[in-house]
């Protein structure tokens, strides 16, 4: 049995025929519109016809959002290379035609994600001392790395992005960029406060914190000890200020 479609719209009602005239024993109906006026509405009711045809699908939100975190379980359980539009469709639970109504292909979808990803970016922490704002940086990024799905489908996709020049650039923007600015301004109000000297790295940093977390969440996969956020952020404000 064929899915239905979860955006066609519904059929437009049947013509009921043209609009009665008013009769002339309903009154006065006011004067008649001038030729301009006449032309302009007849003009804009056109306009809106060309922008909204009759049958036309419209996207609905709520579909778009439930395609979005199919693709993340879906990556999550088969990987970017064996992840197809229809295991997106069926996990979604809707046609194809929703999927490619917005995405052309799979990994034109996935770009979209990591790119929706990267702008949401990483929080700037203002605490007031380096090693607050550091602590703060471990704490959100441990966050991040600990959820079951991104640490099945960031390595994943690493993996890919040596075969697809377009996601070793999102991840980039995803994983590098973002995070690059928000450290960049960590280390700079770090330097106005005296904590830092002038000319520090902001690139060394962001190795520093996020680094070893990535190695330990990621790579290694072990639960983090207690007080281990605390000891590598203790650990990296030493390094940067040797």
């Amino acid at each position: 049995m064929t899915k239905k479609d979860p955006e066609t719209p519904a059929s437009p009602p049947a013509s009921a025929g043209p609009a009665p005239m008013a009769s002339a024993s309903a009154g006065p109906a006011g004067p008649a519109p001038a030729p301009a006026a006449a032309s302009a509405a007849g003009a804009a009711k056109r306009s809106a016809a060309r922008r909204a045809p009759a049958g036309a699908a419209v996207l609905r939100e709520d579909v778009t959002h439930a395609i979005r975190a199919a693709v993340f379980e879906e990556l999550a359980a088969v990987g970017f290379a064996r992840m197809s539009i229809e295991g997106i469709a069926r996990r979604a639970g809707v046609g194809k035609t929703a999927v490619y109504r917005r995405w052309k292909s799979k990994l034109s979808l996935v770009l979209d994600l990591v790119s929706a990803f990267a702008e949401q970016g990483l929080p700037v922490p203002h605490t007031g001392s380096l090693y607050g704002d550091i602590r703060a940086l471990l704490a959100v990024a441990s966050l991040a790395l600990r959820h079951p799905i991104a640490s099945q489908v960031i390595p994943d996709l690493l993996v890919e992005s040596v075969r697809h020049p377009e996601i070793a650039e999102a991840i980039k923007s995803a994983l590098l960029d973002g995070q690059q600015g928000v450290a960049a301004v960590v280390v700079r109000e770090a330097v106005e406060r005296g904590e830092l000297p002038v000319g520090a790295d902001p690139d060394r940093a962001l190795d520093l914190i996020v680094g070893p977390l990535y190695w330990r969440l990621v790579v290694v996969k072990g639960p983090l000890p207690a007080g281990y956020l605390d000891d590598l952020a203790r650990a990296a404000v030493a390094a940067l200020t040797a």
